[in-house]
């Protein structure tokens, strides 16, 4: 089973894309890379998607496997999978985490965001997502509108949906 990330904080960005990842987010990052050893890099898959994403998901290298393969299940050349393909395969970089838990976000991702400045890393169970402060707080302000009661104990939806 994959670790899992935990937690959120915020990263300055410099003006080449450069960005700390949390320490914690490191460890789990190199624990779920098949091919880390202590003094190589560990890697990640950032994708970036289509026009309703206003973030970017990291992946470990574990979770974008276990992506790929739900992939190839679908049929070859279906709309699905060419869809999932897309977004997975295609919008997506690789990047690697240099010695000082850095890496850098590049010019297009940056701009897709609207990231200039600081950087929320947000864990997503085994992902994690990479906001603008803003975009993020715009997000959790919607929660309302889909139906998450701010005012309820968020804990009662872990056994499912109430009505």
């Amino acid at each position: 089973m994959a670790r899992r990330f935990r937690g959120e904080s915020d990263h300055k960005v410099d003006t080449k894309g450069r960005v700390s990842i949390p320490a914690s987010f490191r460890r789990v990052i190199e624990a779920c890379d098949p091919d880390w050893t202590d003094g190589l890099p560990p890697r990640i898959i950032l994708v970036y998607g289509g026009a309703t994403r206003d973030y970017l998901e990291g992946f470990t290298i574990e979770a974008m496997d276990e992506v790929d393969d739900k992939i190839a299940k679908f049929p070859r050349g279906s709309a699905k999978r060419k869809a999932m393909e897309r977004l997975y395969s295609a919008q997506s970089v690789e990047v690697i985490v240099d010695d000082t838990g850095r890496i850098v976000l590049p010019a297009k991702l940056r701009d897709k965001i609207g990231l200039n400045g600081m950087a929320r890393f947000v864990s997503s169970g085994d992902t994690f997502e990479i906001w603008t402060p803003e975009a993020y707080d715009d997000s959790i302000a919607a929660l309302d509108d889909d139906g998450f009661d701010p005012d309820l104990d968020p804990s009662v939806y872990l056994d499912g949906d109430m009505e």
